[in-house]
């Protein structure tokens, strides 16, 4: 077995060119491949560390974007935030404004005109009863949700040099 180079990744397996083909080696040194690249060790040979991708503005886009569609909690519950969702979210509460200028009252859960009350659907699928006002609010918060997101993304890409961990819960609203 010709071993040419071998780099842990970042879950802890190896990435290593064994006869000219490139393979993923559990570090586990029941596998023969495992075993090979240990004696390849034993021969004066280095498995590389784990190098983690240099943070990048992309990089960091790609984080906010992920948090900003991961959902909010909104009244003790958490709603979707998917594209689809916030223009939903948008729509129904532009609506809901509407309803509010033309003289929609508190506790009105028929002010969208429809036979049912207005109702929301929230991750866990149970429906949440909105009047106009409720409505209103909540596409406020969905607003303040992107918006935070959009801002904490500006403030980590201001620093110098970028954090390792973009991911790390510390830097996000």
């Amino acid at each position: 077995m010709e071993i040419t180079e071998a780099n842990f990744t970042s879950v802890g397996t190896i990435l290593a060119v064994v006869d000219g083909e490139e393979l993923n080696i559990p570090d586990d040194m029941e596998n023969r491949h495992r075993a090979a690249l240990a004696a390849w060790e034993a021969a004066g040979n280095t498995i590389a560390p784990y190098e983690a991708p240099a943070t990048t503005a992309a990089s960091v886009d790609a984080e906010r974007d992920r948090r900003i569609d991961g959902g909010f909690t909104f009244d003790g519950a958490l709603y979707q935030t998917r594209p689809e969702d916030r223009e939903n979210m948008a729509g129904a509460a532009t609506s809901a404004l509407a309803a509010i200028v033309s003289g929609a009252q508190a506790g009105d859960l028929y002010w969208h005109g429809g036979a049912e009350p207005f109702a929301w659907i929230a991750e866990d699928n149970s429906l949440t009863e909105m009047d106009a006002q409720t409505m209103l609010a909540f596409g406020q918060a969905a607003m303040a949700h992107k918006q935070a997101h959009i801002f904490a993304a500006r403030a980590i890409k201001d620093l110098d040099p970028l954090p390792a961990d973009i991911t790390d819960d510390a830097l996000w609203p």
